[in-house]
Parts: structure tokens; C-alpha cells; sequence
């Protein structure tokens, strides 16, 4: 029987039939010296040029390649989870399938894991990439990102990440949601290190990124700055934002009696009444919301027995001192 694997590689793939044999024979090449047992995920994610026959080609040749095939284009993200759902070894690498990822930068990655972290993070110094349409969105998201989630890396937008798989496999990904892995397992409270890696050229096919990710990684930035903040005390946001809403329209209120009385300004007539309404129906609705998230948060953790926290290890519990997996 073959050993199960120590580590588990997880590639998306979509319209990269130009570049798989390339990129096996490079994981080939990586991996081989290291002396450890793996395995090489391929997620098709609806291809159309011929990727998914040459990946059953290539695992008809090694049995460490094993492939899923989407019925449909379903995204980035999508492809991870399903590789990530899949692999079966403690930790997981993600990589591109386009050549720019280099697989002999996997070990860099595995041997900074050995330090003691729990998510390693490509940071690749050297893009090769154009200046206004890539580098320039990718730095001030880049920072935006690391502000406001509090988890600082210089790239999230590398796919070369390694991960300790019981931490990933506990984070549920939606969306466009994959480049937020480090933080969504800081939430869990892995400890995230970076390490410089190398990035080529694309060798074949074309890019699938342009400009308009911008705008869904800012939205995205949201929901995980909400996740990281208040998914489990919705009120302090939503009832936050309604307590100001309605303390500024009982001021907005008394300064248009502060206009009648001394400048003779009718309220009926003072276009400032209609403000004060609004600020203290919006005031009224933020806090009914927030009640509301209250009530889904509780019944989405009691239902399902889930716990509001994680725990990295114990002492003196059961006779013995625990850790779990987060060396």
C-alpha cells in the first residue's frame, strides 16, 4: 500500500492545458529531493481547451495526481475549497497552474512552517506582472487589507501559500473569499508568517484577472472584517451605528427648535425635520437589525453545537496535556 501523503498540493485549474505537463514535471523536480510522500490535486474548474483529459493522462502515469472536474465554471475559490475539502495530508500548498507559481519554492514554505507557524505565505518581491493593471491595485489592496484585518502580509494575492489543513478545512469559503485564507485562520488563531518567493512570466494561455476584481476584494473586505469583528455580537455593530444615528437626530431635532425660538425658522417649513425623522427611523432600523443578527448568530451556533472559540491547547484535562496541531 502506498504511504499516505505528508503533503498535499491544491491547483486550481482553468484553461491551462499549455502548461500542466510543465508544471508537473517542475512539482516533480521540487518535490523529489524532500523524500516525503504527496499528492497533486487538480480542480478543473469548467475548462474548455482539453485540461482535464491531459490531467487524466498524467494521473494514468502517476497515481500521486488525482483530479476533480467541475461541471461548470464556478471560480477560484470554489476550485480551492474543493481541493482543500480533498487532500488528505496535514499540510496543504496552493499554487497556480499557470508557471508563474515556482514549485521549487514549496520547500522554502515547508521549512518556515517547521518554525512553528501555521499558515506561510508567498511574497513574491519580483512580480511579473503589469505595473498599472496588477501591481498597482495588488499594493494598495494589499495594505488596505492588512490594515483592516490586522493580519500583515505584503502579498495575499499569491496563491503559493502552505497551510496546516486542520485549520483550513475549518474555514468555509464563499465568494471570492480564497485570497482571505490567512486571515480567516488568524481568526482561529494560526500564526501567519511570509517568505519571498520567485514569479515568472505566464508561459501559456492568458490571464484571468483585470481591474474589476478590485471592486469585489473590497467587498470581500468587508464581510471578513465583519466575520473577524462581530460575528458573534452583531448588536455592537448594527446597535453602534443606530445609537448614533438616533443621538444625531435628537441633535439635528433640537437645533430646529433652537431656529424657531431665535430665528423665528417654522418646523413645518425647515427641510432639517425631515433629516431628524430619517436619522431616527434609520437609528430605529440598525438597532431592530442588530437584534435580529443577534438571534441568527445564537440559533446558527446552538443549532449546530458550535463553539465561539478555539482552543490551542491544554494541560491537566483528561490526565494529559493536549495540543491540536498548532505546534
Amino acid at each position: 500500500m502506498a504511504a499516505s501523503p505528508n503533503l498535499s498540493l491544491v491547483i486550481p485549474v482553468f484553461n491551462e492545458a499549455g502548461n500542466l505537463r510543465t508544471l508537473q514535471e517542475r512539482i516533480g523536480a521540487a518535490l523529489e529531493p524532500l523524500a516525503m510522500p504527496y499528492e497533486v490535486i487538480y480542480v478543473d474548474d469548467g475548462s474548455q481547451d482539453g485540461s482535464y483529459e491531459l490531467l487524466e493522462s498524467l494521473a494514468a502515469k502517476d497515481s500521486r495526481v488525482k483530479g476533480i472536474r467541475f461541471r461548470r465554471n464556478y471560480g477560484q475559490t470554489a476550485a480551492m475549497a474543493a481541493g482543500i475539502e480533498a487532500a488528505s495530508a496535514p499540510v496543504i500548498v496552493a499554487l497556480d497552474a499557470d508557471l508563474q507559481n515556482d514549485p521549487a519554492d514549496i520547500p522554502l514554505l515547508l521549512s518556515k512552517m517547521e518554525e512553528g507557524f501555521d499558515v506561510v505565505s508567498g511574497w513574491r518581491q519580483k512580480r511579473q506582472d503589469a505595473a498599472f493593471t496588477r501591481k498597482l491595485p495588488s499594493l494598495l489592496a494589499n495594505r488596505l487589507i492588512s490594515r483592516m484585518t490586522g493580519v500583515r502580509l505584503h502579498d495575499y494575492g499569491c496563491t503559493l501559500k502552505a497551510y496546516r489543513a486542520h485549520l483550513i478545512k475549518e474555514v468555509h469559503l464563499y465568494g471570492d473569499m480564497h485570497r482571505f485564507l490567512p486571515a480567516h485562520a488568524a481568526l482561529q488563531g494560526a500564526r501567519v508568517a511570509e517568505v519571498p518567493v520567485r514569479h515568472h512570466a505566464r508561459g501559456a494561455g492568458k490571464t484571468k484577472y483585470g481591474l474589476g476584481r478590485t471592486f469585489r476584494v473590497l467587498l470581500d473586505l468587508l464581510v471578513v472584517k465583519f466575520m473577524g469583528g462581530y460575528a458573534t455580537r452583531p448588536i455592537h455593530l448594527f446597535g453602534g451605528m443606530g445609537l448614533l444615528a438616533s443621538f444625531l437626530s435628537f441633535l439635528v431635532a433640537l437645533y430646529t427648535l433652537y431656529q424657531k425660538w431665535h430665528w423665528g425658522v417654522f418646523v413645518h417649513r425647515n427641510p432639517l425635520i425631515l433629516l431628524a425623522v430619517l436619522l431616527f427611523l434609520v437609528g430605529i432600523q440598525n438597532i431592530m437589525l442588530g437584534l435580529l443578527a443577534e438571534i441568527i448568530v445564537r440559533t446558527y451556533h446552538e443549532s449546530q453545537s458550535k463553539r465561539i472559540y478555539t482552543v490551542r491547547e491544554s494541560v491537566n484535562l483528561n490526565g494529559q496535556r493536549s495540543r491540536f496541531g498548532l505546534s
